[in-house]
């Protein structure tokens, strides 16, 4: 096992400059929106009215464009986990199934601030690595779900109660899917754990050890990734016109909302101005909590590599468990 220098080390080269980062642009977003009561939309990647002159190859590129920076430090923090953490030091943290252990795994994604897309990469390894698929969950909605900057943005551009909303049901979905989906399919789940570690691998030189790790856990999510992002942005190409313009009954409105919200790729934030478009469009406040939760915690590339580590059966539940809380706090805040 790797010594607790290198376990530190990995932790401080890895961990604080995604903080770092992360603080820095959410600080200049907060700053930005505090004066303005306005926040940049993204439509040349996801927008409410189509724009066939761009290309779903265009808005995958553009997609890239914009998280490529957090997606190369969620690759480095997997790599990390994968390289220095044992599966007995998980093991041993992660020994009690209860919410404790739930939410002490959302605690440690909340900071991260990473959108969907760019936690998987962390999500693959540990699941991997403490053969815990709830944890593992946790971590991966937390990220998103209770990102402090975007809970923060919400409750300076929107009424209390869809900010109150949007924070109370993405704790349930830290807290409930992953147990749920644990009980549902009794660990059966992990298609593949991390490699045993033999002699060799743990007198590995620990910088080489750690770009092993960097080239396996970038084979593993970089291309379900990409695949899913490109599925999600055709959905984006292929959305009706008027799917979004006519809110209709309230509650068709929020089956609606979260309908497109769960497979959708959305760079951190950017499910805010969608949210106020729809407001603006008429939709019901409902419907804006569900594609304010939804719409950040999963999407197509997430649910792909939970799928790559999981299988599809798992990874449909924990879409359809989102888009059910998704639906519930729509209706209740709407």
């Amino acid at each position: 096992m790797p010594s607790r220098g290198y376990w530190s080390l990995g932790v401080i080269l890895t961990v604080a400059p995604l903080l770092i980062y992360k603080t820095t642009s959410s600080i200049g977003v907060l700053s930005s929106v505090w004066t303005s009561h306005t926040i940049r939309a993204r439509p040349q990647i996801v927008g409410l009215s189509p724009m066939p002159e761009i290309s779903v190859l265009q808005r995958s590129l553009n997609y890239f464009a914009a998280i490529w920076p957090a997606l190369v430090f969620g690759i480095l923090i997997g790599a990390a986990v994968r390289a220095f953490v044992s599966p007995e030091w998980f093991r041993r943290v992660l020994k009690q199934r209860s919410l404790k252990t739930q939410f002490a795994a959302g605690l440690a994604g909340a900071p991260r601030m990473l959108c969907s897309c760019c936690v998987a990469p962390i999500f693959t390894s540990v699941a991997e690595r403490s053969a815990r698929i709830g944890p593992a969950l946790a971590l991966m909605l937390a990220s998103p779900g209770l990102n402090p900057a975007a809970l923060a943005l919400t409750f300076m551009l929107f009424e209390p109660r869809i900010g109150i909303g949007r924070a109370l049901i993405s704790m349930l979905a830290v807290a409930l899917i992953g147990p749920a989906t644990e009980r549902i399919f009794q660990n059966g789940t992990l298609r593949k754990t991390a490699e045993p570690e033999t002699t060799a691998t743990v007198r590995e030189n620990a910088s080489l050890r750690f770009l092993r790790a960097v080239a396996a856990v970038s084979i593993r999510t970089i291309p379900v990734l990409a695949a899913g992002l490109f599925a999600s942005m055709l959905i984006v190409q292929w959305l009706p016109a008027h799917a979004l313009e006519s809110a209709g009954t309230r509650v068709a409105a929020i089956l609606i909302a979260a309908t497109v919200a769960v497979p959708l790729a959305l760079p951190t934030f950017l499910e805010i101005p969608l949210a106020l478009g729809l407001l603006a469009g008429g939709f019901p406040a409902g419907a804006a909590v569900a594609l304010l939760f939804a719409g950040p915690v999963v999407n197509l590339p997430s649910l792909f590599s939970v799928a790559r580590v999981s299988g599809w059966r798992l990874a449909a539940t924990v879409a359809g468990m989102v888009w059910i809380l998704a639906v519930c706090g729509g209706l209740l805040i709407g």
